[in-house]
């Protein structure tokens, strides 16, 4: 993919064709009502397509339909070689069809459709042919009794899970969730967010191509209060897992305890402290990297490390290494191989990131950016913003702006710089610079939060969860620990004569 150039991103795009309908009981079906919604390219300010608008009616469809799948047992009860065998056939048709994929991401919500052909794409292909090579690696047990017992304990699919996902990486966040609970065995249903539904529709007929039974693989598109409201109550739903806002986590933990006390798994805001100590051997390194921290995906990142901490003595030389990449990080045409910033999701984001923006420019020193812009007279475009000496209390340091937008902070001792990284309501990850060792483990041991990156920003792998503390959430997505939230442990216990 790194070999198409910006007019052949355009051509494909033109060819494209959009899944615009629900996917329930393995077809494509308009919603109950005709109900549709305007699908909009924040690049350019164009209708791409007009989605089903699915709400209660639509949602019940589908955790009907995948009810019957799932007591039908073609999925839940097939034998694990032949669940791997074909999610292993979906990895290769995400693979086969990433230059679609990616393109879809990129015009629904505004990244660079390089990085959604190189990062988010490869990597929903990779996430399904990791948790498929697992199906068949996961053993039960057998406790410990005296003769005359057999006590088996068996990890057994719950039934029919929820999946409500984010706009910011619609194909990668859609695999995160579907990918460990189809291999689990369950049905899934998937609300993937009105702003970016076509990737989404589009893996679920290359689902059903790879050979997903109908009715095991739902989506339902849709706005949050309709679809997502009913989803969340709904009495037939076995497990909700949710990426999104920390507002929205805490409404489907209420909509549980007033339905049937599903297990509710959030991941939720961020406001990632990285950390910039003076005995950080590659100044420049680290200076890369906290602007890749920021700056990729427009900021529109639940991990984005967004507050930046600079021990004193290096912070004005090390402000301006982040004034002189933020200058190369301007935003373009995201199907334009030579941008480096995309387009922001839409309007009401946009307003929110310059509301920010704005407020800071009376509280803190505005170095760079801070202004809207277009491409092309068009679009939705922050420019790349560094605010400096920024002050702990600050708005800016404390919520989250899910954009362009980074905040410089002093700090003076480690204690100083641990103390202000942990006093926050987010904990879902960290990164620490520092070329020493003991430091290095310190810091990250007294650290609150779910991932702690040193020497490196925002790591994850398939094999390692990914998920926050305190109001980040508790839901873990990806590696094997992801399969505890989509199965329960149930003890079947044996009496036989001795």
């Amino acid at each position: 993919m790194l070999d198409l150039t910006h007019d052949d991103w355009k051509a494909r795009a033109e060819r494209l064709t959009f899944r615009n309908q629900a996917f329930i009981a393995g077809r494509f079906v308009d919603a109950a009502d005709g109900d549709r919604f305007d699908c909009i390219n924040p690049a350019t300010g164009e209708v791409l397509t007009r989605v089903a608008s699915c709400k209660a009616a639509d949602v019940d469809a589908a955790v009907a339909a995948a009810r019957r799948a799932f007591e039908a047992g073609h999925w839940s009860r097939a034998a694990p070689e032949a669940r791997k065998s074909v999610l292993l056939r979906l990895a290769e048709l995400i693979r086969a069809n990433l230059a679609e994929l990616a393109l879809l991401d990129s015009l629904d919500m505004g990244k660079l459709v390089t990085d959604a052909a190189t990062i988010d794409a490869p990597g929903s292909a990779h996430f399904f042919q990791w948790y498929a090579e697992a199906i068949d690696k996961i053993y039960d047990e057998v406790a410990p009794t005296g003769p005359g017992d057999l006590a088996l304990i068996r990890r057994v699919p719950l039934g029919v899970v929820g999946a409500v996902t984010p706009w910011n990486f619609p194909l990668d966040m859609a695999t995160w969730k579907s990918a460990a609970a189809l291999a689990a065995g369950n049905s899934v249903v998937l609300k993937p967010a009105e702003q970016s539904p076509l990737s989404a529709l589009r893996l679920a007929e290359l689902a059903a191509e790879a050979g997903v039974p109908e009715g095991v693989f739902n989506v339902v598109p849709g706005f949050g209060e309709t679809a997502g409201q009913a989803l969340g109550l709904h009495g037939d739903v076995d497990c909700l897992a949710f990426t999104g806002s920390t507002v929205v986590g805490k409404l489907f933990m209420q909509y549980a305890g007033r339905s049937n006390m599903k297990p509710v798994w959030p991941e939720t805001g961020g406001k990632s402290p990285n950390l910039i100590f003076a005995d950080c051997g590659n100044l420049d390194q680290a200076a890369e990297m906290a602007a890749f921290g920021i700056f990729f995906n427009q900021g529109e990142t639940c991990s984005a490390n967004s507050r930046l901490y600079v021990q004193r003595e290096i912070r004005d030389a090390f402000v301006e290494k982040m004034i002189a990449l933020a200058a190369a990080h301007q935003p373009g045409d995201p199907l334009d191989p030579a941008s480096k910033m995309g387009a922001i999701v839409d309007k009401a984001q946009t307003d929110r990131i310059m509301g920010f923006i704005e407020a800071g420019r009376r509280t803190a020193d505005l170095v760079c950016g801070g202004r809207q812009v277009t491409v092309g007279d068009r679009g939705l475009y922050v420019e790349p913003t560094i605010f400096d000496d920024v002050a702990h209390h600050d708005p800016l340091a404390r919520e989250e702006i899910f954009g362009p937008v980074l905040s410089v902070i002093p700090f003076d001792t480690e204690e100083e710089a641990v103390a202000m990284a942990n006093d926050s309501i987010y904990g879902l990850a960290a990164s620490v610079w520092t070329d020493d060792l003991s430091r290095a483990h310190r810091v990250a041991d007294a650290l609150h939060a779910g991932t702690v990156s040193v020497n490196t920003v925002d790591a994850l792998s398939a094999q390692t969860p990914f998920g926050g503390m305190k109001q980040s959430g508790f839901g873990r997505d990806l590696s094997l620990h992801s399969l505890d939230k989509y199965t329960a442990l149930k003890t079947v216990w044996i009496k036989y004569r001795p």
